[in-house]
């Protein structure tokens, strides 16, 4: 059964990683008895690669890539064609490395594959299922094939599609299913054998805003309800800031950077603005502005914003003193406020940054060559 807490233990009993247990005296009752203690291990390295690469004929998949995952939900973002599904495929020892080494759970990628696979949940890009059987047909038969005894596989299976939202549905053909109901049934076979991680490739593939938004918080409750770790791919960057604990940015094969969603979202000393417009001031960013540069503050003028209301102003906060000026001008302009906020940096930054390096890299290195 799935429990309200995260999953200390597997079906077998045994004590999952990342956790560490150990016999400590306490009262019972008035007896002195020993009494186990679990607690997580924080600082457990989940995945860990060094200079791993991957070489086709015709392109590196792979360039060197040295990084190290923990537990949590981690998101693993890049373009596609930036090695993000060559590099699962390693990681589940299901394709050689051309160079380099690379641990999942302690375990060498290279010579402990099936081990691996068997502590690991695996949820493919691509529609894979097949059309002819239920849900519950074929997640009973991934569950078996995971080791999980008949009655076990039945069990972990009802409880597996309740948890996806597929309960209802289940008894179904498969070919019959939406697009967001397959990939609950390719989520349903990753969780069914109680795994210690899983590997989740662009699992929103697909999927309109509502069914993305319902599966980006199943991806969530893995961890946060019953203590599994996620490592999920994904080339929308938006994703990845609303749902992962630490982000991984590979392009073309290369690490670009590797942090906690925290750190890129850091918030910034930039104010943003946006107002709506009204019959005296129909373009009501324009009169916020010249009247905020008639104070002496400096405004950009971004673009976009919200159906209905204006183009979003940028400027840097100063202090407190500075929602207050920003407060009064449109008061007294009578206008809607219809936010006002700092601005916080984004991931997709990351490869904006990268890009402009790169350019700047090729001109000096065409300056050189005259």
């Amino acid at each position: 059964m799935w429990t309200t807490g995260p999953a200390l233990f597997d079906l077998r009993g045994t004590l999952r990683a990342p956790y560490d247990s150990r016999l400590i005296s306490r009262q019972l009752c008035g007896v002195t008895t020993g009494v186990a203690r679990v607690t997580m291990v924080e600082d457990v390295t989940v995945i860990a690669t060094e200079s791993l690469s991957k070489r086709f004929p015709r392109v590196t998949a792979l360039d060197r890539l040295s990084v190290d995952v923990g537990p949590g939900v981690t998101g693993l973002v890049g373009a596609n064609g930036a090695g993000k599904s060559t590099l699962i495929k390693i990681l589940l020892g299901l394709s050689p490395a051309t160079e380099g080494r690379a641990e999942v759970l302690g375990l060498d990628v290279a010579t402990k594959g099936a081990d691996i696979r068997e502590r690991v949940g695996y949820m493919p890009e691509h529609d894979c299922l097949p059309p002819d059987v239920s849900a519950t047909e074929f997640v009973v038969h991934m569950a078996r094939m995971s080791g999980l005894p008949p009655t076990a596989a039945r069990e972990r299976t009802a409880d597996t599609l309740r948890h996806v939202g597929l309960y209802e549905e289940r008894y179904r053909p498969i070919g019959g299913y939406s697009t967001g109901m397959k990939q609950r049934v390719k989520l349903a076979q990753a969780l069914v054998h109680d795994p210690q991680l899983v590997f989740l490739d662009e699992p929103t593939n697909g999927l309109d805003p509502v069914g993305r938004d319902e599966m980006l918080g199943l991806i969530r409750r893995i961890h946060t309800d019953f203590g599994i770790s996620v490592l999920v791919t994904s080339h929308l960057l938006g994703e990845l800031e609303r749902t992962c604990d630490h982000v991984v940015v590979v392009d073309g094969g290369k690490l670009l950077r590797s942090s906690s969603t925290t750190d890129f979202t850091q918030t910034t000393t930039t104010l943003a603005i946006e107002v709506t417009d009204t019959d005296e001031h129909p373009d009501g960013t324009r009169a916020v502005r010249d009247a905020l540069h008639a104070r002496g503050v400096d405004v950009v003028d971004s673009g976009g914003g919200l159906p209905g209301a204006g183009h979003v102003l940028l400027l840097t906060a100063q202090g407190e003193e500075t929602y207050d000026l920003v407060r009064d001008v449109v008061a007294d302009l009578g206008l809607g406020l219809v936010r006002m906020e700092q601005r916080r940096h984004h991931i997709s930054e990351v490869f904006k940054d990268s890009d402009e390096q790169r350019d700047a890299e090729r001109k000096e290195a065409v300056g050189h060559g005259n």
